[in-house]
């Protein structure tokens, strides 16, 4: 072998040469044949020789072709079964047609059916090789159509052998035989028939030559079979011409390029054709089996046949239910986060809205989504969307259904009332926002309660969609990409000190909804106390964290803090609010604050709020420079003993309520 390949690699032998010698030899063959040229003596040369030489020279084609490809153990095999046939052929033609009685079953016959295993074992790994994408269905349209063939080749070919050996032949090697023969030209018939169906009926050049090897082979011996039976065999006819060409098919098929044949797919009526096709050719053998009987084999394949008809029905029914539920589904679900799409809100809001127990309507709008798009591109737009698609649905799949309208709109159906609205909406909103280098996204939010405010769908869909719209207004005025610009400074700045204003901020925001109808809005009460110590970007470091107490210029300094950020956050468009509030961060209710000694309402509501959450933020966080954290506990007393003075005592009493929710929360999260 490795000489044999050896030689192929220093050119001494051609890859094409063997096949072009044979079709050369086959040209002579048959123009000898088919005219008579040459009379007898270049007869009798052609049947010895060049017929021979035929059938070794494309077994030998179908090795050299394929030698350096990685299907050529396939070929090898196909090869094999060639050079057996031609090696039975030999054995007959120069020692079995010398005798006067022929021996049956003889050598010849052993190489003859030594074809069809080699044969079988090379189709099935080119098969593997070049066959990519299996479909159930077309390998059961192969079935199917390779039983019918089979019953077809049985009702004739092994019927007029069966006749031909008698009445009652017995179970010998000779009948054995007989049979063998046309048993695997039917496989073979079947074989051709599955190839064709594996790609949809659309062959490509290698896969029509195999096929057609194999057709022309199994039609020859068919052929062959039937004369010998009726005893009208003699050589020298076109007959005798069909196994040196199927032979030279298959040398043909090794030598062509070899390409992947994908399987195909049928649709609409094209997926009835085969199955209904043949379905009647076998139902037509059954009705004649009554009046003329057909062998056992026949029937038996037709009867296959239909039972492999039946199983494709099915199956097909099951791809269908399959195919229909998948586009149900994709009818009512985005196809970027996988959360229901407008059509399925449109269902839900409906059923909502009709029924009795109360639901909450939430329409969220992604602000600062733009710019992230385009500044990160859309392929990283996309990411985001469905990263918050999915925090969104987990955190709304406990209450409710999540949506998502298209762009950056998300809409959401939950179990609620409206005195849990504000913590339904803080906490649905707080699974859309994002923050990081160079971007925050925030949503936008608008609810209506069902059906308390409305039980009409289309009616709910505007009030929300206003109400929306309202706080995304709102959100603009306030100048909510000039806040997030500053947020950026602060947090490059002094990270720490970005921590906790974010902490600040939620706490805010929570003292806010417990406060109800005379809170600020939400937006205003997010940015005040995100940027309420944007000022102390200005005072130097050995000041913020200077490990003892400052002296009184030091405080002088401290204290300008408030008076700076107001006058930085002013500059930016439509936190004119913003600064305002910011400057009375530090004001005391009692009017002993700074920097204008404002008493009472005087302040503003919004710096009396985050006067309180950062109080208590300041003295539960981590290590000063000037002072260890304080207990939960002391922080709350603390707190409790400056209200009246320090703070607001309505804020104060909004506080404790916050935290005693807080604390009832922390053993069941201490469980979980």
């Amino acid at each position: 072998m490795a000489r044999f390949e050896a030689v192929l690699r220093a050119g001494l032998v051609p890859r094409r040469l063997p096949f072009t010698v044979a079709l050369i030899a086959f040209a002579v063959l048959s123009v000898q044949v088919e005219t008579g040229l040459g009379g007898d003596w270049l007869a009798d040369f052609d049947e010895r020789f060049t017929y021979n030489a035929v059938t070794g020279l494309s077994a030998l084609a179908c090795v050299t072709a394929a030698w350096r490809r990685s299907d050529r153990v396939a070929w090898v095999c196909v090869a094999a079964g060639v050079l057996l046939w031609g090696l039975g052929d030999v054995y007959y033609t120069f020692v079995l047609e010398q005798r006067a009685e022929i021996p049956f079953p003889s050598l010849a016959d052993a190489g003859y059916l030594g074809f069809y295993l080699p044969a079988y074992i090379g189709v099935g790994l080119l098969v593997r090789e070049h066959v990519v994408g299996f479909v159930r269905s077309l390998w059961l349209d192969g079935l199917i159509a390779g039983l019918t063939v089979a019953a077809i080749a049985s009702g004739v070919v092994v019927e007029l052998v069966l006749r031909s050996l008698g009445p009652h032949p017995g179970l010998h090697a000779a009948v054995a035989t007989n049979l063998a023969y046309p048993l695997g030209d039917t496989l073979l018939l079947a074989i051709v028939i599955g190839l064709a169906s594996l790609s949809g009926w659309r062959l490509n050049r290698t896969w029509l030559l195999v096929a057609g090897g194999f057709l022309l082979f199994a039609i020859a011996d068919s052929v062959y079979l039937v004369r010998v039976a009726t005893n009208t065999y003699t050589y020298g006819s076109l007959l005798d011409l069909g196994w040196p060409a199927s032979m030279m098919l298959l040398a043909a098929a090794a030598a062509a390029k070899p390409s992947l044949v994908r399987a195909g797919s049928l649709e609409g009526r094209r997926l009835l054709v085969v199955p209904a096709l043949f379905a009647s050719m076998d139902l037509l053998l059954v009705v004649v089996d009554h009046w003329v009987r057909l062998n056992p084999l026949a029937t038996s394949f037709a009867a296959l046949a239909l039972a492999a008809v039946i199983a494709r029905m099915w199956l097909t029914f099951v791809e269908y239910l399959r195919m229909l539920r998948a586009t149900q589904q994709e009818a009512v679900t985005d196809p970027l986060t996988g959360l229901g799409n407008r059509r399925a809100l449109i269902a839900d809001l409906n059923a909502a809205a009709a029924g009795e127990e109360p639901r909450i309507l939430l329409l969220f709008d992604l602000n600062g989504f733009k710019t992230y798009n385009d500044r990160f591109g859309h392929p990283a737009g996309d990411a985001l969307l469905a990263r918050l698609g999915e925090r969104f649905r987990s955190c709304v799949e406990d209450r409710g259904s999540a949506y998502r309208l298209g762009g950056d709109e998300f809409c959401a159906i939950v179990r609620g009332t409206s005195t849990q609205l504000p913590d339904l909406r803080m906490r649905i909103a707080s699974s859309l926002t994002a923050k990081g280098e160079g971007f925050h996204v925030t949503p936008s939010t608008g609810a209506v309660v069902l059906p308390e405010e409305t039980d009409d769908a289309t009616e709910a869909l505007r009030l929300v969609d206003r109400r929306m719209y309202q706080e995304k207004s709102s959100a603009r005025a306030l100048g909510t990409e000039g806040a997030g610009v500053l947020l950026g400074v602060l947090e490059a700045r002094d990270p720490l000190l970005a921590t906790h204003t974010g902490l600040v901020a939620e706490l805010t925001l929570a003292i806010g909804r417990e406060l109800g109808g005379v809170a600020p809005p939400e937006s205003l009460l997010r940015v005040v106390a995100e940027l309420h110590d944007i000022g102390k970007v200005a005072i130097p470091d050995v000041i913020l964290d200077k490990p003892g107490p400052l002296n009184a210029e030091e405080w002088t300094l401290v204290r300008q803090h408030s008076l700076i950020g107001e006058r930085i956050v002013s500059r930016a468009p439509g936190l004119e609010a913003v600064g305002e509030a910011i400057r009375a961060t530090h004001e005391r209710w009692d009017g002993t604050g700074y920097p204008d000694g404002l008493l009472g309402d005087s302040i503003p509501l919004p710096a009396r709020i985050v006067a309180v959450a950062d109080a208590y933020e300041a003295m539960t966080s981590g290590d000063r420079p000037y002072r260890p954290p304080r207990r939960h506990q002391d922080a709350i007393g603390e707190i409790l003993a400056c209200a009246g003075t320090q703070f607001d005592p309505d804020v104060v009493r909004a506080f404790l309520r916050v935290i005693a929710a807080i604390d009832s929360e922390l053993p069941l999260a201490a469980e979980a």
